[in-house]
């Protein structure tokens, strides 16, 4: 999917569009594929992939960005809007998409955020500490 379009959010039309997820989820879920796709573009330079990020490499970015963020809170923030399972960003992305905050391809599918990830596994606390210490390391040294 190629970066969102810098739009002010229509809360009603995307909860329509999508469910009833705050503000603060769509947001979240915005700044973070423009942030995967910096990401993941930087590290191929000269690529012709057009700034597409697909379903899964946007839900890890997400899971990435939620960690940073929020550390150990950040599946509680996360529960805190509405989404539990990688499935619901697949909803906003899509309702996104549908209010025309974003674009996808041809190939682009809901089912692309099916399960990718589970919650429980990628916010554990062990998991999230060992990210934010190799996060902390990387950023000392950069």
């Amino acid at each position: 999917m190629p970066p969102p379009k810098p739009v002010e959010l229509d809360l009603k039309q995307l909860q329509a569009a999508a469910g009833a997820y705050p503000r603060e989820a769509f947001e979240f879920v915005q700044k973070g594929l423009s942030a995967t796709a910096a990401q993941i573009h930087a590290a191929h330079v000269g690529s012709t992939g057009g700034g597409h990020v697909t379903g899964q490499q946007l839900c890890l970015g997400l899971a990435e960005q939620a960690i940073q963020q929020y550390g150990l809170m950040a599946q509680s923030v996360l529960e805190s809007w509405n989404i539990h399972r990688t499935d619901d960003f697949g909803k906003i992305v899509f309702g996104l998409i549908e209010c025309g905050l974003m674009s996808k391809t041809p190939q682009d599918s809901i089912d692309d955020f099916r399960s990718v990830f589970e919650f429980d596994e990628t916010f554990h606390h062990a998991h999230v500490a060992q990210r934010i210490t190799l996060h902390a390391g990387r950023t000392a040294t950069e």
